[in-house]
């Protein structure tokens, strides 16, 4: 029988690797081995972190100095183990007998790990501002962190998880209000006998910090004031790290600016603490080359070219040139820079021709106002001027209807766009609305008043299984049945973005000629449920969806509920670099044909 060594305080057991050795031994180069036998994520623990591992290689190690390390081992496993939560484990470390002088003999850690510890109560106490100011937004953040500790009873306790809670609550403290935060005491009471851990943490906010004066470093080559209307961080303004995140955000999305950093220092004044923002410039002039392929439009080409600063304007000038065989378009836009309330002027023109296989519609736009873009919500107030020219397409005849949209059109607009969504441009949640509103005048001998207004909405909601989207639009043009009305202000649908299952504005007033024509009213609506595609149990950037399309276009609102179009289908999401990538096979019930729709982004 072979012999065992016992050592105080250890039990110790026969391994199975003790039976009789190989009958051929190789020689080893480790002067033992180890070997763990304990539930995986202990087993993987040890194996990795166990000192008794880093001696393995020492060839000259005498018998006495591994007993010692035999029984360092068992202190080392404990302490691992422990980080584990596990704080009464049956630790067993013995070792094979050596009867042959090339066998290396093996050490065997065996763990029970018994009960897991599980947190029993946290006492959580606050110092500094956040503790003793009077404002309700410091009584609002203290019970934002005790609402989000992520230890609360009945957790499993591990080390991974105490200081991962302690990081979360200390970033939650920084984040707003206090960024000299700091934790000033924390202890893991632990109970091995009743397994449970109790927690003491004790938090410092410091002072209240406000925002000081900006200090901009990098700025040459344009308007120093540029960066100030774009961070919008004004002096006095709390401290949120949020805020100053969306600033370098604003700065570097701009187009004036490849990068941008915008920093407060902890260490300086609370009462007007400095923003540093340094930024590096972009080039004056910027030429984009873009190629794509749509199924409205078939392939496409596009030249774009940014002026930052106009010479003797300071604004900036972005002229572009689409070619596609259905919606070529030639647009130039110039826009100064923000003011003191994010109010840009905006002056735009642009000159398109859209051919839908009846109709072709040679239209021209001059826009001139006002524009604010903001996070969530945008305003703007213009004045236009639309003019259309309405042609037989291919072998469709000539008509001479005042509903083709020939005609021009001068007024004044108001639009807003309000965007809610968790997160763009793959939106998880949220909604977006948005509406314009306008009123103005025909133009050319028989001029006539009218009213625009169209409305837009999105909604995402989460499923168990994937999420919701559904999308709904609207319009209508009041005018006096004469009115020449372009047909720009006018309405058609149906397309890869529409009604799907149908063409590009397949989906109008039907002519004396049975050509469609554009209409005064729109009603479109759209339901999709979409879900992740899983690989492993785990989702993918692909999604799959079925969905639902509807809309019509009449001439007046009652006529809308009459033959409505209808589009069933499927499709596959991609999450491109550039955007949502949607492909569609769709069924239009109307026309009874199937169509694929490709299309890329998210656009609200």
């Amino acid at each position: 029988m072979a012999a065992w060594t016992a050592l105080p305080g250890l039990a110790f057991a026969q391994d199975e690797l003790s039976s009789a050795p190989a009958e051929n031994p190789q020689p080893s180069t480790n002067s033992f081995d180890v070997r763990v036998e304990a539930p995986e994520d202990i087993k993987d623990l040890l194996e990795r972190h166990l000192q008794l591992q880093r001696y393995r290689a020492v060839t000259d190690l005498e018998d006495t100095e591994l007993v010692r390390l035999m029984v360092l081992a068992e202190t080392d496993a404990r302490q691992l183990v422990g980080t584990l939560g596990y704080f009464s484990p049956e630790i067993q470390v013995s070792r094979s007998p050596v009867s042959v002088p090339p066998t290396t003999p093996t050490i065997l850690v065996k763990v029970e790990a018994g009960l897991a510890t599980r947190t029993a109560q946290t006492t959580m106490r606050f110092n500094g501002d956040i503790a003793s100011s009077p404002d309700a937004d410091a009584a609002k953040m203290r019970d934002s962190i005790n609402q989000n500790w992520r230890l609360p009873a009945g957790q499993p306790f591990t080390q991974d998880n105490w200081d991962a809670a302690k990081t979360q609550a200390l970033r939650q403290l920084v984040a707003r209000r206090y960024p000299a935060g700091k934790i000033s005491y924390s202890l893991a009471d632990i109970d091995p006998l009743a397994h449970a851990a109790t927690l003491t943490l004790e938090m410092d906010s410091g002072p209240l910090y406000r925002l000081g004066e900006l200090k901009v470093s990098g700025i040459e080559r344009y308007d120093p004031v540029l960066v100030s209307r774009l961070a919008r961080l004004m002096p006095g303004d709390i401290y949120d790290q949020r805020k100053l995140i969306e600033a370098q955000q604003r700065l570097a999305g701009s187009g004036y600016f490849d990068s941008a950093y915008v920093l407060v220092d902890p260490a300086s004044d609370p009462d007007a603490a400095p923003v540093t923002v340094q930024v590096r410039e972009a080039k004056l002039q910027k030429v984009v080359l873009g190629i794509g392929l749509t199924t409205d439009a078939g392939p496409r080409a596009s030249i774009e070219h940014t002026y930052n600063r106009v010479p003797g304007l300071d604004w900036r000038a972005v002229t572009k040139l689409q070619m596609d065989s259905k919606t070529p378009l030639a647009q130039t836009e110039w826009t100064s820079l923000p003011d003191a309330d994010n109010w840009r002027w905006v002056a735009l023109a642009r000159a398109t021709r859209l051919d839908d296989n009846e109709l072709v519609t040679d239209a021209q736009t001059l826009r001139f106002g006002q524009v604010q873009i903001g996070e969530r919500i945008d305003r703007s107030t213009y004045m236009q001027y639309d003019r259309a020219t309405v042609t037989a397409s291919g072998t469709a005849s000539t008509l001479n209807d005042a509903r083709l949209g020939d005609g021009s059109a001068l007024s004044l607009n108001y639009g807003w766009t309000g965007r809610y969504f968790d997160s763009l441009p793959f939106p998880s949640r949220g909604y977006g609305l948005g509406f314009d509103v306008g009123g103005g005048t025909t133009m050319g001998a028989n001029r006539q008043p009218f009213t625009r207004a169209i409305g837009r909405w999105i909604g995402i909601a989460p499923l168990d299984k994937g999420r919701i989207a559904m999308r709904a639009e609207g319009g209508a043009v009041v005018a006096a049945n004469d009115a020449t009305m372009p047909a720009t202000l006018l309405f058609r649908t149906g397309g890869d973005t529409t009604v799907r299952g149908y063409g590009l504005r397949d989906i109008g007033v039907t002519l004396p000629d049975g050509s469609t024509g554009p209409g005064h009213y729109l009603a479109v609506a759209s339901a999709e449920w979409q879900r992740p595609i899983l690989s492993a149990g785990l989702p993918t950037e692909w999604e799959s969806t079925v969905f639902m399309d509807a809309g019509n276009v009449a001439d007046s609102a009652t006529a809308l509920q009459r033959h409505i179009a209808v589009g069933v289908g499927a499709g596959a999401r991609w999450k491109s670099p550039i955007g949502p990538l949607q492909i569609d096979l769709a069924y239009g019930v109307k026309t009874q044909q199937v169509r694929l729709h490709v299309s890329v982004g998210f656009v609200f």
